[in-house]
């Protein structure tokens, strides 16, 4: 990419006051007019192209403006956008079947988003075990709805809405003495990132994992993964879960799931399913999401990305750990999920790099978090590489 000074154009700057006077502003956003995109690169108002290292928050894992997902949409929404739950649709039965083949769950439940997912999770919990509590992570984030909000770690999230849904129980991560300990008559569950992203790309590991499940085993207590994020690919497996061996009682799904059509679900092993009228979701499974959901998982088998978002995962945080960065602490992750940790606050190299073509966050403000596309290629990694060494 080649360098571009951003500056607010007359039709950028139309669109950002016309957003400061009618939209609540809740985002700290970057001023940056997107309105276009396609495979990895995105376009802004005025034409400017960027390499899209932000993915929406690891949602477009196929890429922007796929064909095969917006045919599938287009095709769908001539036939049927929705209709209620009260009856069936073709394209929700099937990705049903799919979600099932894929996590190795037994059943699933349709919602719109992540936070709706881990609130139908915990809903779940509680109706199967007759239990209230929840034991959670430090550094989790599981979303911001009032009941997912009292399992979110970060006390600026919390503190304006206290008193919260329950009372929080976060346990130091990578310990499972410490989520033994914390398991009382009252737990319902225990609640995971396999690895936390805005937590700042914290991976736990695989042995961990195991005894925390042994240990939920032993209890009757039930694993909740939470594997928004993690999910479609993203760290190079169908579910982060893989790499471990880790088979949880109930798993939340969303981000990727639609390609970038807003979707969510749980699922659930045998035994575990909400019976009539326990919960409801008025656009939970819409034809047209189940249909953006089928497309994009068979994008992602058809091009292979899982085996793709491993080799250029590799490829990426080798060349990462290369090169010389000023102020680096680590860098890890596992596939297109890469954390960059750095000795200081990193807002000043993410607005570095937009001003270079390259898109990139920060998450728990002192780690770049990198979630392309699962389709980047390794020339445009290269050029990613380069702005972060001229950073």
């Amino acid at each position: 990419m080649t360098e571009q000074v951003i500056s607010r154009s007359s039709s950028q700057e139309a669109v950002i006051q016309k957003d400061a006077k009618y939209v609540m502003q809740n985002y700290g956003r970057q001023q940056l007019v997107l309105e276009s995109g396609d495979g990895c690169i995105v376009r802004d108002i005025d034409g400017r192209e960027y390499i899209d290292c932000v993915a929406g928050i690891a949602v477009n894992n196929v890429g922007h403006s796929h064909p095969k997902l917006v045919e599938a949409i287009k095709k769908q929404a001539e036939k049927l956008i929705h209709v209620s739950n009260l009856y069936y649709t073709a394209p929700q039965a099937e990705l049903a079947e799919k979600l099932v083949e894929i996590t190795g769950m037994s059943r699933v439940f349709f919602c719109n988003s992540g936070t709706e997912a881990v609130e139908a999770a915990m809903k779940l919990a509680r109706v199967k075990t007759g239990k209230t509590e929840f034991v959670a992570v430090e550094h989790a984030f599981h979303g911001r709805t009032m009941g997912a909000l009292s399992i979110t770690y970060k006390e600026i999230y919390r503190n304006p809405f206290k008193p919260l849904v329950q009372e929080e129980k976060f346990v130091t991560s990578n310990d499972a003495e410490a989520v033994a300990n914390a398991i009382t008559d009252k737990t319902a569950a225990v609640i995971i990132e396999p690895i936390q992203g805005e937590g700042g790309i914290n991976i736990p590991s695989d042995a961990y994992l195991r005894e925390v499940r042994r240990i939920c085993d032993e209890t009757g207590t039930l694993l909740i993964f939470d594997e928004v994020q993690t999910g479609f690919g993203r760290t190079g497996k169908w579910f982060c879960k893989e790499h471990s061996g880790v088979q949880p009682d109930i798993m939340t799904m969303a981000k990727a799931m639609g390609g970038g059509f807003p979707m969510g679900a749980i699922a659930a092993r045998e035994g575990i399913a909400f019976e009539r009228g326990q919960h409801a979701a008025t656009f939970g499974g819409n034809p047209l999401a189940c249909a953006a959901a089928l497309a994009s998982i068979d994008i992602i088998e058809e091009e292979g990305l899982l085996r793709h978002a491993t080799e250029m995962g590799d490829y990426f945080m080798s060349r990462l750990k290369k090169i010389s960065l000023e102020g680096v602490v680590d860098v890890r992750g596992r596939g297109l999920m890469i954390g960059v940790e750095l000795d200081r606050k990193c807002a000043d190299i993410v607005d570095f790099a937009l001003q270079k073509g390259v898109l990139l966050n920060c998450t728990s403000e002192k780690v770049l978090r990198i979630a392309p596309p699962l389709i980047i290629t390794k020339e445009q990694i290269d050029s990613v590489v380069a702005v972060l060494e001229q950073a």
